[in-house]
């Protein structure tokens, strides 16, 4: 028999000790099953080597680039299935420094194992990058330390990473069709009023004809973008841009009629919200599944949401959670939340399982959200091509009118 020295998380706190074991897979083997997360464990007689190893990680290049979304994605699902694999946490940390290739995330990875080298809980380690490791992330890690069962919430945190990212690969991927569509219209007729029209301009003065009315518009719209009205549209939506930007940031009014506006657009405000309400039901049965309180699960579940409108009704809930109403009738009261949402969350109470209930109605909304996805992909295509149409198309036929219209005289 060996002997380990073993540091680790138990119900929350912070424990060391030895443990006697054939080898240090018996040794992780046996920890498990006493609830242990384990830290850190190596054989007794060979301490010196360890501090060789805290050496090692000692060269490390401190820049200062971005940490991005994809960096915590990728450092999360290595260190869940790490740590799954019963491997001491502190020997993941060092792993994972070594092995990621972001400079940014590599020097997040290495305070957090020097902090928890030096004893301080996970959920603290992670606690000091709110940035890039928010409520969710943080209380997740802290159920698991509670409860003893760190990979499977480290599971669920990796989850809830990859659904969030794919809700807005979603949005991107089904906004950049229409973007590229509308921005090529613009520029090509742009281009034709700036340098196109202006050779028919002079060709019609020579012919000395009356010119069509949308001809006319069209040639005045020709000599303003291209004496200083071009230059003073460029200005008002630069100067518009900005405004708006500082006004739904610094004006709450402003920000709250906005975000209510967003929510109620023909297509794109019922995809918006239906993302949402994925977003928080995932959260929320995460938290009810890790034993977080209802109250402190709601106000989690408000950091989620980017759309005050979404907040305020869920500050609503909570704040109606004081006096003793059931979720269901708190939910029902907020218009924004849909019948069927309020009649899922009522089976969950009903059945004394609302964290699995709310996670059938993330499940539930992702796929609504997909649906409609696909169904405004497939609406704006034809939209965009007459769009494009009307406006090139329209362009071409206003300034050959002329011409046709001498063709028909002659004959």
């Amino acid at each position: 028999m060996e002997a380990f020295t073993y540091k680790g998380i138990a119900e929350g706190k912070y424990v060391e000790g030895e443990i006697e074991a054939l080898n240090q897979e018996e040794a992780s083997h046996k920890l498990k099953e006493q609830k242990v997360i384990i830290t850190n464990l190596i054989r007794t007689k060979k301490k010196k080597g360890e501090k060789k190893a805290k050496r090692k990680g000692g060269g490390f290049s401190f820049g200062k680039p971005k940490v991005k979304v994809e960096d915590i994605l990728i450092f999360s699902k290595q260190f869940a299935t790490m740590v799954k694999a019963g491997l001491p946490i502190l020997e993941v940390l060092a792993m994972l420094r070594d092995q990621l290739e972001s400079p940014a995330i590599k020097e997040i990875v290495e305070d957090i194992r020097k902090s928890l080298e030096g004893g301080v809980t996970l959920s603290k380690c992670f606690e000091k990058y709110p940035q890039y490791f928010d409520n969710v992330y943080v209380n997740l890690i802290k159920a698991g330390e509670a409860s003893g069962k760190l990979d499977v919430f480290l599971l669920k945190i990796v989850d809830s990473l990859e659904k969030k990212e794919k809700i807005k690969k979603k949005i991107k991927g089904a906004l950049m069709y229409p973007g590229i569509m509308f921005s090529v219209a613009i520029t090509v007729s742009a281009f034709m009023l700036i340098k196109v029209v202006p050779v028919f301009a002079k060709m019609y003065d020579g012919m000395g004809i009356a010119l069509p009315t949308p001809t006319a518009v069209i040639m005045a719209m020709s000599n303003f973008l291209r004496g200083t009205g071009g230059l003073m549209i460029l200005i008002f939506l630069i100067g518009f841009g900005f405004a708006f930007k500082y006004l739904t940031t610094n004006n709450a009014t402003i920000r709250y009629r906005w975000h209510k506006q967003v929510l109620k657009l023909p297509i794109f405000g019922e995809m918006i919200l239906k993302s949402l309400l994925a977003r928080i039901s995932l959260i929320m049965g995460n938290l009810s599944a890790a034993g977080v309180n209802l109250l402190e699960s709601l106000e989690i579940a408000k950091s989620v949401s980017n759309n005050v409108v979404v907040t305020e009704a869920l500050e609503n809930v909570k704040k109606g959670v004081f006096s003793g109403d059931t979720l269901t009738k708190l939910f029902l009261k907020e218009p924004l939340f849909p019948p069927t949402f309020s009649q899922l969350i009522s089976v969950g109470e009903q059945t004394g399982q609302l964290d699995e209930m709310f996670n059938s109605v993330a499940m539930y909304y992702e796929e609504e959200f997909d649906n409609s996805v696909d169904n405004m992909s497939s609406l704006i295509e034809p939209i965009m091509i007459v769009f494009m149409g009307i406006m090139i198309g329209g362009l071409m036929i206003a300034m050959y009118s002329p011409i046709f219209n001498v063709g028909a005289l002659i004959g």
